[in-house]
């Protein structure tokens, strides 16, 4: 058992707090006054309340760091610190829909050596309020479930293997990829799911509990965290071209080292035309 930094227990305290009262709102979801913030793109009272907890308790925690909230954008800190990556509520459509199937995702990145951008994502929290599940990864440090460690699945065949994806929906990514992506990996595996939250897809490519995931079109805040999960869990997550971004979201594919490979090339063989 790893012992827990400061750090993740400051992300994991702000992460139960947003989540108690996550978990109180979806128990009255028919009440919660929703707005529309774009097509099929949701914003809730809860989905508000639940990021202005956590920036409380972060900014509490780390008064100098700056944030990219999902809801709020980017809030500038001190520009040689971290900042955090913040998905407040992953999965807002089952959420409002009444699904249990959501989450908040913390992550922290750091600044580029050379003062150009941000860098390494060095600690990530996804926590799911309706299983209590505190899934949490630092760097160098492994990938955990609570206090049990955790790895990506060990299986090497695709025709065994179950992957998670993301579906394009009202105008928000491109059908038509993810349909020659869909042909291709399709008949070659055991069997596909479409949850709603990339943040739970990746926390569960790094617990073994899915063996891969491709999606595209995610923002920074939705993948921080899972992408940190699933590589110090001893996965892989690059974009279709095979590059390993500190951060991957525009494009992002996930497995362990064989899975990954062999979704690799049904992909890149999918889009080479």
């Amino acid at each position: 058992m790893a012992a827990v930094s400061g750090l993740i227990r400051v992300m994991e305290r702000a992460a139960r707090k947003a989540g108690a009262r996550l978990r109180r709102d979806f128990g009255e979801v028919e009440h919660l006054q929703v707005s529309r913030k774009g097509p099929a793109d949701f914003v809730s009272k809860a989905d508000r309340a639940a990021e202005r907890t956590l920036y409380d308790e972060l900014k509490q925690g780390r008064p100098d760091w700056g944030f990219l909230l999902e809801e709020s954008g980017e809030i500038e800190g001190d520009p040689s610190k971290p900042r955090w990556v913040i998905d407040p509520l992953d999965g807002t459509s089952n959420f409002l829909h009444g699904i249990p199937h959501f989450a908040i995702s913390i992550a922290v990145q750091e600044p580029r050596l050379d003062g150009k951008g941000w860098g390494d994502v060095i600690a990530g929290v996804v926590y799911q309020p309706i299983t209590d599940e505190t899934f949490w990864a630092e760097k160098a440090r492994g990938s955990w479930l609570h206090d049990g460690r955790l790895r990506v699945s060990s299986r090497r065949h695709l025709d065994e293997a179950l992957i998670a994806t993301g579906i394009p929906f009202a105008g928000a990514g491109d059908p038509a990829e993810w349909a020659r992506i869909y042909a291709a990996i399709g008949p070659k595996v055991a069997g596909i799911r479409r949850f709603g939250s990339a943040a739970l897809d990746l926390a569960w490519v790094a617990a073994g509990r899915y063996d891969g995931f491709w999606e595209s079109n995610l923002q920074a805040w939705d993948t921080a965290a899972g992408c940190l999960l699933v590589r110090e869990a001893g996965g892989f997550v690059t974009d279709w071209r095979g590059r390993s971004d500190p951060i991957c979201n525009a494009q992002v594919l996930a497995g362990n080292d064989a899975l990954h490979s062999r979704l690799h090339k049904l992909v890149a063989g999918a889009l080479k035309d």
